[in-house]
C-alpha cells in the first residue's frame, strides 16, 4: 500500500501555485490553465479538504518510476466524477476539463495499480468513524444485482439470468450494516450467488478478519451455510421473504444492501454495465462509492434563496 498523500506545507514547483494538490506542488500541472468549477459533482473546498489527505502518493513522487504528471490531481477528481455521476463517453468530456484521453489514462492506471481501492477504503473507514463506529466492521451482507450489458460486452464476461430475464452481468456485492461498500465483484450474469459467493467470502474473511456474521437472501441457502460455518468461521444468515406477504416489504438487514444498490444506480454510467472488462466495472462502481462517502464527510451547504421583492 501506498503512502498518504502529502498534508504539510511546502513550496510550490511554480509560482502559479492555485492548487495544493501534489501534482501542483511538484509535478507540472501549474503549467496547464486552472478552470472555474461549475458543475455539481466539483468538489468543494470542504470536500476536497477532506478527501485530499487520503489520496496515494503518486509513484512518480515516492522514487518509483514515471514522470510528474502535467495534470491537476483535483481536476482529475472532477473529471472522473463527472464521467460516473452523467454517465457520458470518455470522448463526450467538457472542453474546460483535462483532454479526455489524459482522464482516461488517469482512471485506468488508478484501476490497474489499486489506487482507487485504497482511496476507496479510507474514505470508508473515516465514514465510519464519523459515524460513531468503529473503522473496521464486524458484520454485513450479501446480495446481487443483475443489469443489462451494453453491446461493447464481449460474450466471454456477459451471460443470462434466467430468474430476472435480463441478459448481462451480475454485480455481487458485499456492505457492513450502514451500506457502505466492503468487496465487489461483477460476473457474468449466470453466475449463481452461492458460486460468487464461494469465491468472495474467503477474501473477505483475509480482508476483514473482525467480520463474523453476514445476512443474505435464499439465494445463498445450502451447503454454503454450513461451509462458511465450518471452514470461514462465518455465520450466514438467511433472511427469508413471507410467502402470505404481497408487494413491497422492508426485510430485517436486508434492506441495507438494497439501499447501497440504490444509491449506485443514481450514478448513470452504472445505470447499465458498459465497461468491456470487469475490473473496469467494479472500478466505475468504486468511484460512485467514493463520490457518495466524500459527500457524506462534506455535505454541501444548501443554497440559500433569493430574497423576495416587497
Amino acid at each position: 500500500m501506498s503512502l498518504l498523500y502529502a498534508v504539510d506545507n511546502d513550496e510550490f514547483n511554480s509560482s502559479g501555485g492555485a492548487c495544493d494538490c501534489l501534482a501542483h506542488r511538484f509535478g507540472n500541472a501549474a503549467d496547464q490553465p486552472d478552470r472555474a468549477r461549475a458543475y455539481d459533482t466539483d468538489m468543494t473546498e470542504e470536500q476536497w479538504a477532506a478527501l485530499r489527505p487520503l489520496l496515494p502518493v503518486p509513484a512518480w513522487l515516492e522514487g518509483r518510476g514515471g514522470q510528474p504528471e502535467g495534470y491537476c490531481h483535483r481536476q482529475m477528481l472532477d473529471a472522473v466524477f463527472y464521467v460516473v455521476d452523467n454517465g457520458i463517453k470518455w470522448r463526450a468530456m467538457p472542453a474546460d476539463f483535462p483532454v479526455w484521453d489524459r482522464v482516461y489514462a488517469f482512471w485506468r492506471r488508478w484501476r490497474q495499480n489499486g489506487l482507487i481501492a485504497e482511496l476507496h477504503d479510507r474514505l470508508r473507514g473515516k465514514v465510519r468513524e464519523a459515524a460513531g463506529r468503529d473503522p473496521e466492521p464486524t458484520a454485513g451482507a450479501i446480495d446481487s444485482q443483475s443489469v443489462k450489458a451494453d453491446s461493447v460486452v464481449g460474450a466471454g464476461s456477459r451471460g443470462w439470468d434466467g430468474g430476472k430475464k435480463i441478459n448481462g452481468r451480475r454485480r455481487h456485492l458485499i456492505c457492513d450494516t450502514i451500506g457502505l461498500l466492503l468487496q465487489i465483484r461483477v460476473l457474468s450474469a449466470d453466475i449463481t450467488d452461492r458460486e460468487a459467493a464461494v469465491e468472495m467470502l474467503p477474501a473477505l474473511r483475509t480482508r476483514f478478519p473482525t467480520i463474523t456474521k453476514l445476512w443474505a437472501d435464499g439465494g445463498y441457502t445450502g451447503v454454503l451455510i454450513t461451509w462458511a460455518l465450518a471452514v470461514l468461521h462465518l455465520v450466514v444468515t438467511v433472511v427469508k421473504r413471507s410467502d402470505d406477504v404481497k408487494g413491497f416489504v422492508v426485510l430485517p438487514r436486508r434492506w441495507v444492501v438494497e439501499r447501497t444498490f440504490g444509491w449506485l444506480m443514481r450514478s448513470r454510467r452504472l445505470a447499465r454495465d458498459y465497461e468491456r472488462r470487469c475490473d473496469s466495472s467494479e472500478a466505475m462502481i468504486m468511484w460512485s462509492m467514493t463520490m457518495l462517502m466524500t459527500r457524506r464527510l462534506a455535505p454541501r451547504r444548501p443554497a440559500r434563496s433569493a430574497p423576495s421583492a416587497p
